[in-house]
């Protein structure tokens, strides 16, 4: 298979993004003194902005690579869910399995911003776990649109309560009967909740405080790999994908494994980096290409909105056009 046939496959692909939906929201203006009232900038206010964020950006980028999200999670009935919920339609994204809740806030980040830096960040959002009544609507509209036929499943986790033990093993088991491959984005909250994912992707620090382990990956690879092992023994996944950072990607499944290093880039921003990550490797893994690949494209993938300020999609095109250059 060449690569321009395998990203070809990505084409209408249904894909159900299950997590921590999020707005984004950005206050940029110029600091030109200090406030007489207390020794902190005053931005004098230029522009504001609000953009689809969290597992929305999951949803996104899987749109940018030709495929058809369904995104799905929870939300509360307020001015900034309904400005969510009109974003992803602006942009063509399936609401059907957003849930509005009166119990809990739309998670919004809102960033202060001046001269392209971030001076500061104001979070609103609630992170207890759903309530009862909500797990069980959320898990029902999970099962129509599952029963609607999708292609894949991404988990996204923030750790804000959207994604709890009932939610993840109703929407694992349904997804093994239709055989139906999953793929999670871990945190540390549930990172041992997904037993019998197809693709279990977290970073070095995600794994490292998942299995409590301490160790330096430079020097101690021996360990490193040895905690793969005991992550595999507990959740019985396919494939374990550790994002490394500068030091590239590592790759396993059940009779090989792979350390693919980072490309040489001019970084200008990590943000969203592990949203174009699970969405590339997500849609890699349907489309039957084979455990290295998937390492290389989804690797080359994160590169490349690191050059990007902000966060941003994959560009189809632009991934393509290295893939084709760097691996052929």
């Amino acid at each position: 298979m060449n690569y321009k046939d395998l990203f070809d496959k990505f084409n209408g692909l249904r894909i159900l993004v299950i997590g921590d939906v999020m707005l984004d929201a950005y206050v940029m203006g110029k600091v030109n003194r200090i406030s007489p009232e207390a020794p902190v900038p005053i931005v004098s206010l230029e522009n504001e902005d609000a953009r689809i964020g969290g597992a929305g950006n999951v949803a996104l980028n899987l749109l940018a690579l030709g495929a058809k999200p369904v995104i799905c999670g929870v939300i509360g009935e307020d001015s900034s869910g309904d400005k969510l919920l009109n974003l992803f339609e602006k942009n063509g994204i399936s609401t059907d399995g957003l849930v509005k809740s009166i119990a809990r806030k739309t998670t919004v980040k809102t960033r202060v911003i001046s001269s392209k830096q971030q001076l500061l960040r104001i979070d609103s959002e609630s992170t207890f776990p759903l309530l009862e009544s909500e797990e069980i609507k959320l898990n029902n509209t999970i099962q129509n649109i599952i029963n609607q036929g999708v292609d894949g499943i991404i988990f996204e986790d923030y750790n804000k309560g959207v994604l709890t033990d009932s939610v993840i093993q109703n929407t694992i088991k349904i997804a093994k009967e239709k055989d139906i491959p999953t793929a999670v984005d871990p945190k540390k909250e549930n990172f041992l909740s997904y037993k019998g994912v197809s693709l279990f992707k977290p970073n070095l620090k995600e794994l490292k405080e998942g299995l409590n382990l301490n160790f330096d990956f430079n020097s101690n690879k021996e360990l490193f790999e040895k905690g793969i092992e005991v992550l595999e023994e507990k959740l019985q996944n396919e494939i374990s994908f550790i994002t490394l950072s500068e030091y590239g990607v590592f790759i396993k499944n059940q009779t090989e494994k792979y350390y693919v290093p980072a490309h040489i880039r001019s970084i200008s921003d990590v943000s969203g980096a592990g949203d174009t990550v699970i969405a590339v490797a997500t849609l890699c893994l349907i489309s039957g290409a084979s455990t290295k690949q998937i390492a290389q494209i989804s690797n080359l993938a994160g590169g490349l909105v690191c050059e990007k300020s902000g966060v941003v999609s994959i560009s189809k095109n632009d991934l393509l056009n290295e893939v084709s250059e760097l691996l052929s």
